[in-house]
């Protein structure tokens, strides 16, 4: 089957894409999910945007900036929060319905973040753009991509799936992160990270995969995660407290992820049980419909005002390299939204960037596609057939990821648990979600094995302080190995020679 573009993917960053792309090209969505199970769908905190008069983009980019700790793309954080405000704007002039309160959150300087319905704002942005996409949108539910296609020339022309392959001019990824290789997420429970599994085996440059980003509280309870409990709690008067009654983040509870994430998990390594406090939170019902349900599904009472947490994966910092409009390493492909690493979230995500990034380089790369020249070299170059591997059950591998590349990291164990994950170089089409899963994994191990430092979300026991020569330094890995580890360069691209990658 012939289109002219495929998307990989059902999020926000594809949605929204999806819409903006020229209405005479024949788009083809493909989700392994529905449209309804992306991450995106059930992320409860907002947008963050400049819409107050005390707000600046200065002061937005400089709040990125710093959650980053000195690893962000400067150019391209500009990109994301000036653009992202124009396609904030563009979508609530198109009915888009947003709450009249703007919120606050961890290592925001001001209040900025746009919410709509409350807690529920990626389930409304979600549904608004569906209910916006183009009749040259055709979706495809519940088929899994595994394999991308090259022509003779190198160039990527479409999608291999488990039911048939796809041919396109321009192939997109935007399958998300890889928070569900962690035994703790607040992902969706199949956010493996195919995309960027799928990219790196076709040769494409992924950079920044050891920041993880770990989230400081998921509802937990009876060993077991139930769901995310919103920055927004803390920003409306929540506290981080332990089962002495002390509040241990002395009034720094909306602090940037890595460090709340590091306090809480220290406390519970002291064999301390860790709670949200939501005394000082009047109508806690009224304001947070997400949180209380999750705290009825887990018969977690509210009436007790303390929410009971556990740090677990949230966001992929890293992911496929690509420039300011998308293109990756290689021609034919493109990557949008967590799946892409653009360099904007350094080295740890600013709260609620992530539904700004979709809308913001969605756009842009919308944009960028309205131009993009046809391709002409339809000559399938033949992929030898993949053997079987030997690979660990899912249980197991989330257990070592959780373990081993999880909030704490050692030299020693990463190098133990990277013993353990094949060398994966095709994927058979009968083991493909969990091979993929396995390629991610291997990744994220990698570049957090070469990571000698501590910086941002990546945290390392035997290397507990920041290198300034690792300071904007990216580690990008290619064909299995660390290919560079330098930046803001010029790389060759067969798409665009010397465009600037970083």
């Amino acid at each position: 089957m012939h289109v002219d573009i495929i998307i990989l993917g059902s999020g926000i960053a594809a949605l929204q894409t999806a819409r903006l792309l020229p209405k005479h090209k024949h788009v083809l969505v493909i989700t392994k999910g529905d449209l309804r199970t992306s991450s995106s769908y059930i992320a409860q905190g907002g947008i963050a945007s400049v819409t107050q008069p005390k707000d600046s983009f200065a002061s937005h980019i400089a709040d990125t900036l710093a959650a980053g700790v000195a690893h962000n793309y400067e150019p391209h954080v500009n990109n994301l929060v000036t653009d992202g405000k124009t396609a904030l704007d563009a979508l609530i002039t198109q009915g888009f319905a947003i709450d009249a309160h703007v919120g606050l959150e961890g290592a925001h300087s001001h209040h900025r973040i746009v919410h709509a319905g409350g807690d529920a704002t990626g389930r409304h942005l979600t549904e608004h753009l569906i209910n916006q996409l183009p009749s040259n949108v055709h979706i495809h539910t519940h088929e899994l991509a595994y394999a991308l296609l090259h022509n003779t020339a190198g160039d990527i022309i479409g999608v291999r799936t488990t039911t048939q392959c796809y041919f396109a001019a321009q192939t997109i990824i935007a399958t998300g992160g890889a928070g569900a290789l962690y035994t703790y997420t607040s992902n969706q429970p199949k956010s493996f990270g195919d995309g960027i599994a799928m990219a790196a085996l076709a040769g494409a440059a992924v950079a920044d995969m050891e920041f993880m980003q770990f989230h400081p509280s998921l509802l937990y309870k009876d060993e077991r995660c139930f769901g995310l409990v919103s920055e927004a709690v803390r920003g409306a008067g929540a506290r981080f407290v332990d089962d002495t009654g002390d509040y241990f983040m002395n009034g720094q509870d909306l602090a940037p992820r890595h460090i709340t994430a590091r306090a809480v998990y220290e406390r519970r390594a002291a064999g301390h049980d860790v709670y949200l406090d939501i005394s000082a939170i009047a109508n806690f019902e009224q304001h947070f419909p997400t949180v209380s349900a999750i705290c009825q599904r887990a018969d977690v009472p509210l009436s007790t005002q303390r929410i009971p947490i556990a740090p677990g994966s949230h966001f992929l910092m890293g992911g496929i390299l690509t420039d300011d409009v998308g293109q990756t390493s290689l021609r034919g492909l493109y990557a949008v939204g967590e799946a892409a690493c653009s360099g904007v979230h350094g080295a740890n995500r600013l709260a609620s960037n992530s539904l700004l990034e979709g809308l913001a380089f969605g756009m842009r790369l919308a944009e960028h596609l309205a131009q993009a020249p046809a391709q002409t070299n339809w000559h399938l170059r033949h992929a030898p057939v993949a053997p079987n591997t030997a690979l660990l059950p899912l249980e197991q591998l989330q257990q070592l990821m959780m373990q081993h590349a999880g909030i704490m990291r050692s030299g020693l164990t990463l190098q133990q648990l990277k013993n353990k994950l094949p060398i994966i170089h095709q994927i058979a089409p009968d083991q493909a979600e969990l091979a993929l899963a396995h390629v991610t994994a291997r990744l994220i191990v990698s570049g957090a094995l070469a990571r000698q430092e501590t910086r941002g979300a990546h945290i390392r026991e035997d290397y507990p302080q920041q290198n300034d020569a690792l300071s904007n330094r990216l580690l990008i890995q290619q064909q299995h190995t660390i290919v560079r580890r330098t930046w803001h360069e010029f790389i060759q691209t067969t798409a665009h020679a010397e465009r600037i990658f970083y």
